[in-house]
């Protein structure tokens, strides 16, 4: 049985595309690299490019946050960023479903600047359920569909919209997906998804700066962390800028890392990605992260201690992971 993630937006704070010149620089950045490989005709452009990963091809991707679960019983959207619109425009092509449930951490804009859009509020027969901890969800929402911001009122929706408060740290079902929220450490109430399925675990973890990092500290707060097939973690900084951000909300993937090590996460999904970082620097991300990683794992082996094996990556848009095969 699949279990399958799929990230639709893994920006920060606001949808954010490079500039036309920056696209130009990429783009010859590119060229280069096809003519440094040894290949120079047309024909072999896609063996080139099935030669790069996406991101090395097309960039991280624009849009805010937005992840599906999906199983063959059930599916959650968690986040309402703008990339749930591609999420909105590829299940009305599936025609597969006509219940919707979607999942909020809060509401920062970048994790609901996404929901006028989606396709389903507006189509009558669709049922939509909206689930977050936060007694004002109703509320919020609500005042995403009214002038002077978005043209049409909710009571004009054509869907049945639902409104869920969740109970902190209280495991509820949708399908076969056993869910529980948990709080993460941000200036607004912000709450962590823990979904399991058949013995697989996905943790959502955005937005969250990870100031509790040792066991005591998290708490009531820490089954989050532990024995996670795949975490979501925000890692919109560098460790220097965290120091210069505080209180601001969001992590580095070092700090992730620590807790990945010590309460056996397998798989690490760096993202959050910052609006202003392009694709170039959320590489050089990638390789202060790689260099912390293995400093981590040479430290423990001089102290003859062993570290468990966990892989990790930075997020793009389209990005699948099937928790079955993790």
């Amino acid at each position: 049985m699949s279990a399958l993630v799929k990230f639709w937006g893994v920006r920060g704070s606001i949808p954010s595309a490079p500039q036309p010149t920056q696209w130009v620089k990429d783009f010859e950045e590119l060229m280069r690299g096809f003519f440094r490989a040894g290949f120079h005709k047309p024909e072999q452009i896609s063996e080139y490019l099935g030669g790069l990963s996406v991101p090395e091809v097309g960039g991280f991707g624009t849009a805010t946050t937005c992840v599906e679960v999906t199983t063959p019983n059930a599916s959650i959207i968690l986040d309402g960023g703008s990339g749930i619109r591609n999420y909105s425009e590829a299940t009305l092509r599936a025609r597969d479903r006509k219940e919707y449930h979607i999942l909020m951490t809060h509401f920062h804009w970048d994790h609901l600047i996404g929901l006028p859009f989606f396709a389903p509020h507006f189509i009558p027969g669709f049922k939509v359920n909206y689930y977050a901890v936060q007694d004002d969800l109703e509320h919020m929402i609500r005042g995403k569909f009214k002038k002077p911001y978005f043209p049409v009122p909710f009571e004009a929706l054509g869907a049945d919209i639902q409104f869920h408060r969740l109970e902190p740290r209280k495991t509820f079902k949708i399908g076969d997906l056993d869910i529980t929220p948990y709080e993460l450490d941000h200036p607004d109430p912000c709450w962590g998804f823990r979904v399991e399925t058949h013995g697989k675990v996905y943790s959502h973890c955005v937005d969250t700066e990870a100031t509790r990092t040792t066991r005591e500290s998290l708490g009531p707060d820490l089954p989050l962390y532990q024995n996670v097939d795949v975490m979501y973690f925000d890692a919109q900084y560098t460790l220097p800028e965290l120091a210069e951000k505080a209180n601001w909300g969001h992590g580095a993937a070092q700090l992730g890392l620590d807790i990945a090590f010590r309460e056996n996460i397998r798989h690490m999904i760096f993202a959050h990605h910052d609006p202003g970082a392009t694709t170039q620097q959320l590489f050089e991300l990638k390789t202060q992260t790689r260099e912390y990683y293995e400093w981590r794992l040479k430290t423990a082996e001089t102290n003859r201690l062993r570290l468990p094996e966990v892989k990790w990556r930075y997020a793009h848009e389209g990005l699948e992971i099937d928790l079955t095969k993790v």
